[in-house]
């Protein structure tokens, strides 16, 4: 009776997730309404306030997936090189990528601040992409690679730029073309750290 139980209740936390990613990546946070979210999941809004405790808890759970599910992708890209230089190469490649997707654009950047307030879209944020950072610049500096700074310190200027270009990309009219873009700044600031020309 209790597996049971725990399948039923995974199941309709999956519903809620599943219904929800589809509306927010279509409509703006404070243009849905509770009660269309638990309809489009064929379940109430017992079940809703049940899990999530409400349409702002349901919103972050689908942020907090969609940042999760980011992570991953770019750790991916990550690892998937060699050298410490195409590594970083490759996961901020996989980042813009991302930034410039449809849905993650709209629930993640451009509606995750209204709806969680700036705060804590940045707590979320931090937590799945801002230890991939400070790991990518160590690896750059105890490879010796880069000019010397407290890794923390040239994390930060990276979050900071990335988030930046992460919401230009988000704002323009040409997501793609501001992507590539975004790529290209990044590797001519991460060039003006190397200590090999070239680099």
């Amino acid at each position: 009776m209790e597996s049971f139980r725990g399948r039923y209740a995974e199941n309709t936390r999956q519903a809620l997730l599943e219904a929800a990613g589809r509306l927010f990546a279509e409509r703006d946070y404070a243009d849905l309404a509770a009660e269309e979210l638990v309809r489009a999941a064929g379940l109430t809004r017992g079940a809703l306030y049940h899990h999530f405790d409400g349409k702002r808890g349901l919103f972050e759970a689908v942020v907090d997936d969609l940042e999760s599910r980011a992570a991953q992708r770019i750790r991916a890209a990550i690892e998937s090189a060699s050298e410490p230089f195409d590594r970083v190469d490759r996961g901020v490649a996989e980042f813009l990528d991302i930034c410039a997707e449809p849905g993650y654009r709209h629930i993640v950047l451009l509606q995750g601040p209204i709806g969680l307030g700036w705060q804590r879209w940045r707590e979320l944020d931090q937590r799945h992409l801002g230890g991939l950072i400070v790991d990518a610049v160590r690896t750059l500096l105890e490879a010796g690679l880069i000019r010397t700074h407290p890794a923390e310190l040239i994390a930060a200027a990276f979050y900071g730029a990335l988030t930046e270009l992460s919401l230009h990309i988000t704002e323009n009219d040409d997501p793609r073309q501001a992507r590539a873009q975004a790529q290209r700044l990044v590797h001519d600031l991460l060039g003006g750290l190397a200590l090999s020309p070239g680099s």
